[in-house]
């Protein structure tokens, strides 16, 4: 079994114990798809074709509003990854998910989803579970995005992504604070009660 798939199984069974004839099922429903590094999972305005695992690489959950990109959500490894209102109700996406990083998935197509769903000894447990955690995190983020302060964003950032500040720009940080990066550097700055230093352009 290829690595991508017992890490796969592992976020499973934190959720649903499995069966030998489960995990068979697993590989035969999952599929391998790469991203390069600026690559669409999907794009706003498209349908999401499906579901992914991250086995290795990064991703962003942005939202475009006038040509000003909003970071609600990053995706890293053994995260699962998909716009589910969009994947859902087969609609297009209101959001779009991008690659920051070569990014190595296994992903699933919503006829196979359903097949896991049925199939899968626990299937209808686990994806009643997963859904609840993702609506809930999902909806928790996307509110944060517009209620919360930028030091409280900022805060949360630390908290919930620890080592993601040597894998992103302070770009991508100031865009998930919902601030400018010149702002970013004076929360930064206030917090570490160092003198503000303008931050460098991205790459």
């Amino acid at each position: 079994m290829r690595e991508p798939l017992t890490a796969l199984i592992q976020t499973i069974l934190q959720t649903v114990p499995l069966t030998e004839a489960d995990r068979t099922l697993i590989g035969t429903l999952f599929q391998p798809w790469s991203l390069k590094k600026g690559d669409y999972f999907v794009q706003q305005g498209q349908v999401c074709p499906c579901v992914g695992f991250i086995d290795r690489g990064l991703l962003r959950y942005f939202v475009n509003q006038d040509g000003d990109e909003k970071i609600y959500s990053f995706g890293l490894e053994n995260d699962f990854v998909c716009d589910y209102e969009s994947f859902l109700s087969q609609r297009p996406c209101r959001r779009a998910i991008q690659a920051i990083e070569d990014t190595s998935l296994i992903i699933i197509s919503p006829a196979n989803l359903q097949r896991l769903f049925t199939e899968l000894t626990h299937g209808e447990r686990f994806g009643r579970i997963v859904t609840e955690q993702i609506y809930v995190q999902t909806m928790g983020q996307l509110v944060s995005l517009y209620t919360d302060s930028a030091e409280s964003r900022y805060q949360a950032f630390l908290e919930h992504y620890p080592t993601l500040s040597t894998r992103i720009t302070q770009y991508h940080i100031a865009s998930y604070v919902g601030v400018k990066p010149q702002s970013l550097s004076r929360i930064r700055a206030r917090w570490a009660g160092k003198p503000y230093t303008r931050l460098s352009s991205p790459e």
